[in-house]
């Protein structure tokens, strides 16, 4: 199969799904679920269906200053761009960064361009987002941009069963209000909010904490997850948001 065949396929894929036209019965999807560990700033390793997936490893500088490391050996690393708190190589596995269809481990990885601020990428250039499934969940991963959604990013992300979003706001990620936009337009079934301002945080971080965020989505459950937790499917209408530690 080529490979432009293959992102068609996943066009049309992505389309009615965000059409709710797409019925999906495989047995990845029957057996659901995966185990998500959070190592802080916008860097979450998710496992399932034999599969690792790491988001954005960093290296310990700027807002992520005191932070451990991901330093683990994985299947996949999807990093938002290679800036270093944000897609420093000090994982292993097949480093994915730039936009494109990709097919590893029988997974369908597809990422795609978004400024990576709020002036068309003239500052800070651009980030990619990205979105797969695994363990039968839509993953979307948007941790590293600033932009807005055009048409046909969302066509493409579809309805994700776990959006991981920043939500700190600064110069190059989304801020509260702007991941709020961006949440109502996804109408996701899981949020995880990453690329805020803690506790740990150093005074000089210009992100923002998490609670404004919250306080724009007063019909969502909050669920305090800890650093590690197991999530399946959410199949009821409420809005499920996952703060890890």
């Amino acid at each position: 199969m080529s490979a432009q065949m293959t992102k068609l396929q996943f066009r049309v894929r992505s389309f009615l799904a965000a059409l709710g036209l797409l019925i999906i019965s495989s047995p990845q999807v029957l057996a659901g679920g995966v185990e998500i560990t959070n190592f802080g700033h916008s860097s979450l390793l998710i496992k399932g269906a034999g599969r690792s997936i790491l988001l954005n490893p960093f290296k310990a500088v700027g807002c992520a200053t005191g932070l451990k490391e991901p330093k683990l050996k994985v299947d996949v690393i999807l990093a938002s761009s290679e800036l270093a708190d944000e897609g420093a190589k000090v994982a292993k596995g097949v480093f994915l960064v730039n936009p494109g269809s990709y097919r590893i481990r029988n997974m369908q990885i597809e990422g795609f361009t978004v400024p990576h601020d709020r002036l068309g990428g003239r500052r800070f250039g651009f980030g990619t987002i990205w979105q797969w499934e695994q363990a039968g969940l839509n993953f979307a991963h948007l941790g590293g941009v600033a932009a807005p959604l055009g048409v046909e990013e969302k066509i493409l992300l579809g309805r994700p069963d776990v959006l991981v979003i920043a939500v700190g706001g600064g110069d190059k990620v989304y801020n509260y209000k702007e991941a709020a936009q961006i949440v109502r337009e996804l109408n996701p079934r899981r949020v995880i909010p990453v690329q805020y301002s803690t506790k740990q945080s150093p005074l000089d971080c210009n992100l923002n904490g998490v609670k404004p965020f919250l306080d724009l989505m007063p019909e969502a459950k909050i669920i305090e997850s800890g650093k590690i937790s197991n999530l399946s499917k959410n199949n009821s209408n409420k809005l499920i948001i996952n703060l890890f530690e």
